[in-house]
């Protein structure tokens, strides 16, 4: 009766649901501006990135940095507010942005990038801008099918490097159409909209050498007067060259920057937003990975079972040749793998050593292990950039007490006596070579200029979580583990 009144109240209690922090659906209306932020350029071709105000683009008239967390100041991630204005559901065409004024040495500079392959990303209601590009297999092209492969590139290139007569010329994407994809919220009054969901954000670049009427005004923008605004004409593309100008402080072109903006309805939910980057077009190259895995897992069990099975009847034989009546004693000596049996818990050469890395071992398998759990229940979500950092970060400091257990608790298995040292080993030997190693690395990348450099401010906070939250939480492990009593086992060493 007790079980049925515990089912009755649970059946008839209100449930109430909420969401995670940072990933709950933003409603934008009629009127609201959407807030456009670039983050990182980034490229395939090379490791490095770079802070989008690096390369002379246009800027706001306020220059704002929004704040990052400890995981995004790790990657190297910082997101600054864009010049580019979207009201919500009003379109716009051929909106300027700015003009532009380059010398030599600004060209030359992103040439460089572009050259290299570089990408500017932005985000809006922490969703990244993807440029979209249809395509066709070969034989789908030549059997005249209609249908078309989609596939989504974060970002877009900063521009191109094109070849006329033997001559390689650099092209600029100043013109950006973005296309914003929304979804509506209904309400439960007759399916009236009440505002709306931002699901899909994409840009498809361009490159057009803008022309204007006389003289530029410089308080036009975003409704400057530009003979070069028809899409559906053809138009010069905009090149970026000098004539070997000698002074690299001189201005020598100019470029005109616009965008337009368009909005679709879309039927795709806010919650499936993030679906087309997990998208898997080509599946038989990914089903060809997972049988040619299989298959090798499969032949590599097959010859270990076939060597224990080997050995196993071997040592079978030679118990079944024994006569029961005559037993000769050193037919029943064992043998072979069998004498190992003492050896396997006998202390190595240097037990302390031993101690510390599996004491380690357990803190980075149970960090994993946690930040899995997280991501698995959602909390870890694609639109809290540096949430994975942050989590394996936070799991991997409060879990030094476990590694200081454990390494306690070999530590007196192996009868090691100098206890203080294992422990202090513990706290400082892993994270000190991963800290020194990513010491170095930041050095490298900051004399190179790039924005993934860790901040001096970032690395003393590193240090306080190493020292002062780590270290002790070790300490205390290894506290509450040399207290317990030495582990038994079950054979003599």
């Amino acid at each position: 009766r007790a079980c049925l009144l515990v089912l009755v109240v649970l059946a008839v209690s209100p449930i109430s649901a909420f969401y995670l922090p940072g990933v709950a659906p933003k409603v934008y209306h009629r009127g609201d501006f959407l807030r456009v932020k670039t983050t990182t350029l980034t490229s395939s071709e090379s490791q490095l990135t770079f802070d989008y105000y690096q390369l002379p683009f246009c800027e706001p008239s306020t220059m704002t940095e929004y704040t990052e967390n400890l995981g995004e100041a790790l990657a190297g991630e910082k997101s600054f507010l864009s010049p580019y204005h979207m009201p919500v559901l009003e379109p716009l065409h051929c909106q300027t942005v700015c003009r532009k004024k380059y010398t030599p040495k600004m060209i030359e500079e992103m040439q460089d990038f572009i050259v290299l392959n570089y990408r500017i990303n932005m985000r809006t209601d922490n969703l990244p801008v993807a440029q979209v590009r249809k395509y066709q297999f070969d034989d789908e092209a030549s059997a005249g099918s209609e249908k078309f492969h989609v596939e989504y590139t974060l970002g877009f290139p900063i521009g191109t490097a094109q070849y006329e007569n033997d001559a390689e010329n650099y092209v600029v994407n100043n013109h950006l159409s973005f296309k914003i994809l929304y979804h509506p919220v209904e309400t439960d009054q007759g399916g009236d909209t009440a505002g709306v969901y931002i699901v899909g954000f994409r840009v498809e670049p361009f490159s057009i050498q803008h022309s204007y009427h006389g003289d530029w005004n410089e308080t036009c923008a975003p409704n400057c007067e530009l003979k070069s605004c028809d899409m559906n004409e053809a138009h010069e593309p905009q090149r970026l060259h000098h004539d070997n100008e000698e002074d690299e402080d001189k201005e020598v072109m100019e470029i005109v920057y616009t965008y337009d903006v368009e909005w679709e309805e879309s039927p795709v939910k806010w919650a499936s937003r993030w679906d087309v980057f997990l998208e898997i077009e080509n599946d038989q190259v990914h089903w060809f990975s997972i049988t040619n895995s299989l298959i090798v897992l499969l032949l590599l069990t097959c010859t270990v079972a076939v060597i224990m099975l080997r050995i196993l009847r071997k040592d079978f034989a030679i118990y079944n040749q024994i006569d029961l009546e005559e037993e000769d004693g050193d037919a029943r000596e064992e043998s072979g793998w069998k004498l190992l049996h003492g050896d396997v818990f006998r202390a190595p050469s240097h037990p302390r050593l031993l101690a510390v890395m599996v004491g380690t071992g357990v803190q980075v398998f149970v960090m994993c292990f946690f930040t899995l759990g997280c991501a698995v229940l959602g909390f870890l979500s694609p639109a809290n950039r540096g949430s994975l950092l942050s989590a394996i970060l936070f799991f991997f400091v409060l879990l030094g007490a476990a590694a200081g257990y454990t390494s306690a608790r070999f530590c007196k298995l192996l009868k090691e006596t100098n206890q203080f040292n294992t422990t202090l080993m513990t706290a400082l030997m892993f994270p000190g070579v991963v800290f020194v190693l990513f010491f170095i690395v930041n050095v490298v990348v900051w004399s190179k200029g790039s924005s993934s450099a860790v901040p001096f401010g970032t690395l003393v906070a590193l240090t306080f979580l190493w020292f002062g939250i780590s270290v002790p939480l070790v300490f205390l492990g290894s506290y509450i583990g040399f207290k317990k009593e030495r582990i038994a086992l079950p054979v003599r060493t």
